[in-house]
């Protein structure tokens, strides 16, 4: 598995990425992250795609602390649930994903590099 390029509390201050670049979701929603990841990945503005935070609130366009989080019982089965969402992208996309342990809560940071090619989801 990949590991992410970034330090998780500077990204999450909002100090090394643009807010653009960021998107938090409050708990897993495998419709809205699909939308999220394929975005990202397709990168039209070229930003070098983005970073989406399942398990913390987002109010207006900032996160809010402390996170919600997620059911740690439930990470396995959400990485797993994101790997077959990538299978729904063509061409295939594969999003690094890491479980990350912040401010005592369980969160999944979800990494989209720009694709080399533009992905687009299947219905």
């Amino acid at each position: 598995m990949m590991a992410l390029p970034i330090n998780i509390d500077e990204l999450l201050k909002g100090q090394i990425v643009e807010w653009e670049r960021l998107e938090f979701k409050a708990g897993w929603n495998p419709e809205g992250v699909i939308r999220t990841v394929s975005a990202f990945a397709n990168d039209i503005n070229n930003w070098g795609g983005g970073y989406l935070i399942v398990g913390i609130e987002e109010r207006d366009g900032q996160p809010v602390f402390p996170p919600i989080g997620l059911a740690p019982n439930k990470i396995d089965a959400i990485q797993k649930e994101i790997l077959e969402l990538g299978y729904r992208i063509r061409p295939q996309y594969n999003p690094v994903v890491a479980p990350v342990f912040f401010q005592e809560k369980m969160i999944l940071v979800i990494w989209c590099p720009g694709g080399q090619t533009r992905p687009y989801q299947v219905p």
